[in-house]
């Protein structure tokens, strides 16, 4: 495995770490119970840190030094893929000769150092997106940033060494095709899953007393790296909007945003508490530091619905673990969430970021007991659809079909 910008030994929720974190982690380890040794080469973010690391019994993170330990964007990365690739390269040169048998890259950079150890090490390169330039560009929030023409050039280039590409779900798969131009024959459709052993359901009156919650609150929960493509902003004015209609809600509300500012939201850290003043909802919101899943899991427990209102997400991890809990989620009706959350079933989807629309979403699930109860019952039906298990065995059979397309076009 390649995770060049981000370790999987990283709390999601801080800085660029996040859903994929958890993928590369969680994959890596059920590979591990079916008798695969996974290497995770990722990039040594300070000194102190060992040079490897066993993650889990058949899983060791590498460490390797790449330009300077601190101080180092994502979009300054670019200019440390030599240097990481030669010490990847050196890092294989001392095991005996065949050590690896794939290389699954994540993230575009991590797909042009792939790309080379493909072909020095002749070996199959199977690659995740995990997000895609294009499409954010053509989902940009207010104020956000395009991704830069480098990055979209790099991606092509991936996707056309990649011997097989995993795309999260169909929405993804669509995208590769008519976006990047990828060979539908070598690109597969695995979903990401849950931990379904930590997010699970759990009695909201016990969660809420451990996290010093009341038990007769409606909790609207937010919880994500903190940027505007994640757009916590939107729930914010949604809940003024609700406020506004019907301030007798104000005394049982409370609105948890779980998680620390990451991308271009690092510019400004304290724009959404500022947001929140301008608001008036410094009474109902609080700002809580990432959490581990066990925490995330107990969070989501508590809530009484999980707020999801991204401009993308290539799968949107957060509402499928909320809905292992049992929770109702309302997320935007954008890339992978379409596939993730069951309109009306497991969850509202809300076209568009209108703050009144998210309102109206946010209040059907507060006052109807009986959606709200249908909800979580599909909640629950539809997380069971998202299993690691099952995304180890579906990654294997595409390792599988890579190595046999590799072969195929060495002879």
């Amino acid at each position: 495995m390649i995770s060049l910008h981000t370790s999987p030994l990283d709390q999601p929720g801080i800085g660029d770490a996040g859903g994929m974190n958890v993928y590369v982690i969680e994959l890596s380890r059920r590979l591990a119970q079916r008798g695969i040794e996974v290497d995770i080469f990722t990039r040594a973010t300070s000194s102190t840190l060992p040079p490897v690391v066993e993650a889990c019994d058949g899983v060791l993170v590498r460490h390797i030094h790449a330009g300077p330990f601190e101080g180092l964007t994502k979009g300054e990365l670019p200019g440390q893929l030599c240097v990481f690739a030669r010490e990847v390269l050196r890092a294989e040169a001392l095991q005996p000769v065949g050590h690896y048998d794939a290389v699954h890259s994540h993230y575009w950079l991590s797909g042009q150092v792939g790309a080379l150890a493909r072909d020095r090490w002749g070996v199959p390169l199977v690659h995740t997106m995990h997000t895609m330039a294009k499409v954010k560009n053509d989902a940009l929030a207010a104020g956000d940033t395009p991704e830069p023409t480098a990055r979209i050039i790099g991606e092509e280039q991936v996707v056309e060494a990649a011997d097989m590409l995993i795309a999260n779900t169909d929405i993804e798969a669509k995208q590769l095709i008519n976006l990047y131009d990828a060979d539908p024959s070598r690109v597969e459709v695995v979903h990401p899953g849950v931990d379904l052993s930590v997010f699970r359901p759990f009695d909201r009156a016990t969660a809420r007393a451990a996290l010093g919650l009341p038990l007769d609150a409606h909790v609207l929960l937010f919880a994500g790296r903190i940027q505007p493509l994640k757009a916590p902003d939107v729930l914010l004015r949604a809940v003024a909007v609700l406020l506004e209609r019907d301030p007798g809600l104000r005394s049982r509300l409370v609105v948890p945003i779980v998680g620390g500012p990451s991308g271009t939201g690092l510019d400004h850290p304290e724009s959404l508490a500022q947001l929140a003043t301008e608001l008036g909802l410094d009474d109902v919101v609080r700002f809580v530091p990432p959490v581990a899943q066990a925490d995330l899991a107990r969070w989501c427990a508590a809530a009484t619905l999980v707020a999801v209102p991204s401009y993308n997400e290539s799968f949107g991890l957060v509402a499928a673990e909320a809905q292992a809990t049992g929770t109702p989620v309302v997320a935007a009706a954008v890339g992978g969430l379409t596939t993730v959350v069951r309109h009306e079933h497991s969850g509202l989807l809300v076209e568009g970021h209108d703050a009144r629309d998210w309102a109206d979403a946010l209040r059907r699930v507060i006052q109807d007991d009986e959606l709200r109860a249908r909800l979580g019952a599909g909640a629950l039906e539809q997380a069971r659809l998202f299993a690691w298990e099952h995304t180890a065995a579906r990654t294997l059979d595409v390792y599988e079909r890579a190595r046999s397309s590799m072969r195929e076009s060495v002879s």
